[in-house]
């Protein structure tokens, strides 16, 4: 073979080869090129909570009502000193404000109790942007929780609920307040209170400690809340106008409602749990009471401070404010003790 040939043989070798190359240096120059960036998509936002309390707001209002469950079962039928120093005891043992707080918490649970509020709320919440709205504007704007479909008989039920339990109260105070009377055929009703300055003490540090609900009437209520076992509540819709504390009561229920209401929301939410008008009236009862005790001789007249002061004045303090009327025929009583013997200027009388 002369040497042109196989000169033109190798070049057609080279040509075949760099041919055969020329794609893997291709895929080479691609794979440096960057990669294509991937955004992937947002995750989705979180659903709505369930309905409830958080357990904080729960504790709250099965303390109110074990300390009304025990008040209202203080017996007129007092039989001796100590009968009206336990009731005292009883009675006195609750702080305004922790009072009103778990009031309001048990009002929710109430609220939470009609169906067609619950489901009206939670439907224009679904969406996580306007829940997010909703919420504020319920924080708000007391009246906008009146807007929504079942808020009248939400109303009703927070009525019953409270309304309902001060009346009741207010009923066994006036029995109470009765036997401050009745009893003084009693010699021993007629003895002086002995330490009557230590026993105010006791009751003013009563006061200061408050009562605490238990675990079983906190479940209870947690399940109410839900829906899993409703409490046994019936009321009819109540129209307006509502009172500030009814309308707390609604929008802690709608917050509920939307799964707002839990632990980590409870600071923000303890204004609600307070009412100026109410938180008033039931320091007034309580300074009352101090001042009906520290004139108070005989043990009928702690019956006395007892019924009108503790139960009475606590009743119609929270019947007014939930927009229940007090019966008319029932007069308020006096600052003090009045004269409790007929034809006789009692002790307390004695010392103005």
């Amino acid at each position: 073979m002369s040497w042109v040939r196989r000169a033109r043989v190798l070049l057609v070798l080279i040509a075949a080869a760099a041919a055969v190359a020329l794609p893997p240096m291709e895929t080479a120059a691609r794979s440096k090129r960057a990669p294509i960036a991937y955004e992937p998509s947002p995750p989705p936002p979180p659903p709505m909570a369930p309905v409830g309390l958080s357990d904080r707001l729960l504790a709250d209002a099965s303390a109110y009502q074990a300390y009304l469950q025990r008040v209202m079962a203080i017996s007129p039928a007092f039989t001796s000193g100590q009968s009206v120093a336990q009731a005292l005891r009883t009675g006195a043992a609750y702080e305004p404000a922790a009072l009103l707080r778990g009031a309001v918490a048990y009002a929710a649970v109430a609220a939470l109790q009609d169906g067609a509020f619950v489901a009206q709320v939670r439907s224009f919440g679904a969406d996580a942007d306007a829940r997010r709205l909703m919420v504020n504007r319920i924080i708000a704007d007391p009246n906008y929780v009146f807007a929504f479909k079942g808020a009248d008989g939400a109303a009703g039920l927070v009525k019953e609920a409270l309304g309902g339990a001060a009346l009741r109260l207010y009923g066994a105070g006036k029995a109470v307040k009765q036997s401050a009377y009745d009893v003084q055929h009693q010699a021993w009703s007629k003895e002086t209170i002995v330490d009557r300055p230590g026993r105010l003490a006791q009751v003013k540090a009563a006061s200061e400690s408050g009562v605490a609900g238990d675990a079983d009437g906190a479940i209870i209520l947690q399940r109410a809340a839900m829906g899993l076992a409703p409490l046994n509540l019936s009321a009819s819709p109540a129209p307006a106008p509502y009172t500030p504390l009814l309308a707390h009561a609604l929008q802690l229920a709608a917050l509920a409602a939307l799964g707002e209401a839990s632990d980590a929301a409870y600071d923000r939410l303890t204004y609600l749990t307070t009412e100026v008008n109410a938180d008033m009236c039931l320091r007034m009862a309580k300074l009352n009471l101090n001042e009906c005790l520290a004139v108070a001789g005989p043990h009928y007249e702690d019956i006395f401070c007892i019924g009108q002061h503790i139960m009475m004045d606590t009743g119609a303090c929270l019947a007014k404010n939930i927009g229940v009327g007090i019966p008319l025929e029932v007069t308020p009583a006096p600052l003090h003790v009045p004269a409790l013997r007929k034809g006789a200027t009692s002790r307390a009388r004695r010392r103005r």
